[in-house]
């Protein structure tokens, strides 16, 4: 019986494992959102950091790296109090998801390429080749506007004026 006690017993103050998660967390999204580069149909950077950082709080807590059942819970709920806030501030607050979540970068414009976005964002010219050619593109003068949104996804406006939108890749002929 004392052992079913001792999987429950905390190791280390509720406070140790608050401030633990807030700066693994808060210095992980940093280097999310700064230093790696935005990949071309990637989910969202927090969404991601959350799912990388639940999992290992999950698998300390599982393996036993924590004597405690209860830190790894502690620290899971700090992560998980920080992704929901983060969320809740950015939804009702411009600075903060304009601090959380990048900018859409403008990469192409009139069938210009915008070599310097490309240079930040290290995206080559074939990569967004490709990715226009997947959207419909098979000229750079057919594009009014594409842009890298914050979550990776390529959005292109043609000059004709509509937004590329590919036929499904089940759909049969038109008209049949």
């Amino acid at each position: 019986m004392t052992d079913l006690f001792d999987i429950y017993a905390r190791e280390y103050p509720i406070w140790h494992m608050v401030v633990r998660g807030t700066a693994v967390y808060w210095f992980l999204l940093l280097v999310f959102r700064f230093v790696l580069r935005r990949d071309i149909g990637s989910m969202g950077v927090a969404d991601l950091l959350f799912v990388v950082l639940v999992a290992d709080a999950s698998s300390n807590a599982m393996q036993g790296e924590y004597k405690s059942i209860n830190d790894g819970l502690v620290l899971l709920s700090t992560l998980i109090a920080w992704n929901f806030g983060l969320d809740w501030l950015s939804y009702r607050s411009k600075l903060v998801a304009h601090l959380v979540e990048p900018t859409a970068a403008v990469l192409v414009r009139n069938g210009r390429l915008n070599m310097r976005t490309l240079r930040q964002q290290m995206i080559t010219v074939e990569e967004l080749k490709g990715k226009l050619r997947e959207e419909g593109v098979e000229d750079l003068a057919q594009v009014r506007i594409a842009r890298l949104e914050s979550d990776g996804q390529l959005s292109v406006f043609k000059k004709d004026g509509g937004k590329t939108n590919p036929p499904p890749k089940d759909a049969g002929p038109p008209g049949g």
